[in-house]
């Protein structure tokens, strides 16, 4: 049955110099510098070099030419942006964006060293066509670290309807256990635990630790992650000293085993080129942009020439149209991408002296204490920007400083108050709590409640689930998980 409605939408239409902003306002500093090579590369109407007052009043003349046959054109941001690559800004938390979170679709190695590598090794063993497809389809869901994430049940269906490949569980069961055997040792697993067992399998098992190891994480796996040594103990009638040893050869294993073999161009790999450069001296700060490979960009003379002549062209104006447009196209394109550039430096700029004025104290001598809370809407009031603007400038950008090199997102947090009524940086208290976990006793560590009323002891009022939550956010597992014998 047809339905008719009528709906009204809003549409933010951008221009497509606005469209080249948002797309290089998120750029750090090394892809800026690739993107304008690229742009170099591929439109013949940019040059390097600065600007001159003869190019620059050839420019007035060209804005000032209208085609009639040629219409204005304006762009939907839909048209640019996929709507996964919006990001949804959070406000009031930890200034992330949803970019920043992983996604959870059925993973690939990111390195692709990685693998050829297991790839070559399984081409050494003696398997048949169809096990070497089964194999290299398995070998494709090893994520980065080396675990296959994918369930067998899934990648038979994935088989059937990718590659038209009938398959069983048992057939693939068959295929990853020769996988298993490839190194790094402990690829292709399933789980940490069955990680750890790969590893261990291949050890000297004459040594005793090594068995009773392999014994713990086959049999008391449950109870070694949540460091019930007492229950170990008393269940495989050992003593402490038996059980530290096999925790220390434990400890020897890697629950990454692909970390090692990942692809060394990944972003993890990459060098830390800063955004800005912040100098301290007695006379005050100097900040500027790192832009000493950037080069001077302008339109090309000869291009901006060929326009006149084709445009005072009346005599042959119907056969010069394509080649004016094209040339028209050329020139505007660079314009944009010359406006597009400053415009980023420019709000670069705007948003960092911001930050800088809201936290001038700390940036005297990097004292974390003397951050204040602060938050994307600070920063965007104080410049006039949109708090997607602000919170593209802060992704990926980094500052050098006298005391380090900082990524931006490094400056916001939350605020919290204490008993005299004063709001402190939550990074404050993430500190406190750092240092009262390194500094406990590892037999009997710190719980939650009792980090709670240590920081409620200092002042601060503070929930447990609040602690709980800074705890996670420094990576930082429970009491139970942090006991040592």
């Amino acid at each position: 049955m047809l339905k008719q409605k009528l709906q009204q939408k809003l549409l933010q239409k951008l221009s497509p110099q606005q469209i080249q902003m948002i797309k290089l306002l998120e750029v750090p500093t090394l892809q800026i510098e690739q993107r304008i090579k690229k742009e170099l590369e591929e439109n013949p109407a940019l040059e390097e070099g600065e600007e001159d007052e003869e190019i620059q009043s050839q420019q007035e003349e060209e804005e000032n030419y209208e085609d009639e046959d040629r219409d204005e054109e304006e762009f939907t941001l839909d048209d640019y942006i996929q709507e996964d690559e919006i990001p949804d800004y959070r406000l009031q938390t930890n200034n992330q964006s949803r970019d920043d979170e992983k996604r959870s679709e059925i993973p690939f190695s990111a390195g692709s060293s990685f693998h050829e590598f297991l790839e070559s090794q399984l081409g050494l063993r003696d398997l048949t066509d169809k096990q070497k497809i089964l194999g290299e389809f398995i070998i494709g869901n090893i994520d980065e670290d080396g675990y296959l994430r994918r369930e067998l049940e899934n990648i038979v269906d994935d088989l059937a309807f990718l590659q038209n490949l009938t398959t069983t569980v048992e057939e693939l069961e068959e295929v990853l256990m020769i996988i298993q055997d490839l190194e790094p040792a402990g690829v292709g697993a399933r789980s940490l635990r069955e990680c750890l067992l790969l590893q261990l399998a291949k050890r000297d098992h004459a040594l005793p630790a090594t068995r009773l190891a392999y014994n713990i994480i086959d049999t008391q796996f449950e109870e070694f992650s949540k460091r019930h040594y007492d229950k170990i103990i008393a269940k495989l009638a050992i003593n402490e000293d038996d059980l530290k040893q096999a925790i220390d050869e434990i400890l020897k294993l890697n629950p990454k085993p692909g970390g090692v073999y990942s692809d060394p161009y990944s972003k993890i790999a990459q060098p830390i080129i800063p955004d800005f450069i912040l100098e301290h001296s007695e006379e005050g700060f100097d900040l500027h942009l790192n832009s000493k490979n950037l080069p001077e960009l302008r339109l090309s003379p000869a291009y901006s020439e060929m326009l006149q002549a084709y445009s005072r062209d009346k005599e042959n104006k119907k056969e010069m149209k394509d080649a004016l447009l094209f040339v028209k196209q050329k020139i505007d394109s660079a314009k944009w991408f010359i406006d597009a550039i400053k415009q980023r430096q420019n709000t670069l700029l705007l948003t960092m002296n911001a930050i800088l004025e809201y936290q001038e104290e700390y940036f005297i001598d990097g004292d974390e204490t003397k951050l204040k809370p602060m938050i994307l809407k600070d920063v965007a009031e104080m410049t006039g920007l949109d708090i997607s603007t602000v919170s593209r400038v802060a992704n990926s950008k980094y500052i050098q400083t006298h005391f380090g090199i900082f990524p931006l997102k490094f400056f916001f947090s939350e605020g919290l108050q204490t008993d005299s009524g004063e709001e402190v940086s939550t990074r404050e208290i993430k500190r406190i709590l750092q240092d009262c976990i390194d500094n406990e006793q590892k037999r009997r560590p710190l719980t939650d409640e009792r980090l709670t009323e240590i920081l409620q002891e200092k002042g601060y009022q503070i929930a447990r689930r609040t602690v709980a939550k800074y705890r996670e956010q420094l990576n930082i597992p429970v009491a139970r998980l942090r006991k040592e014998i």
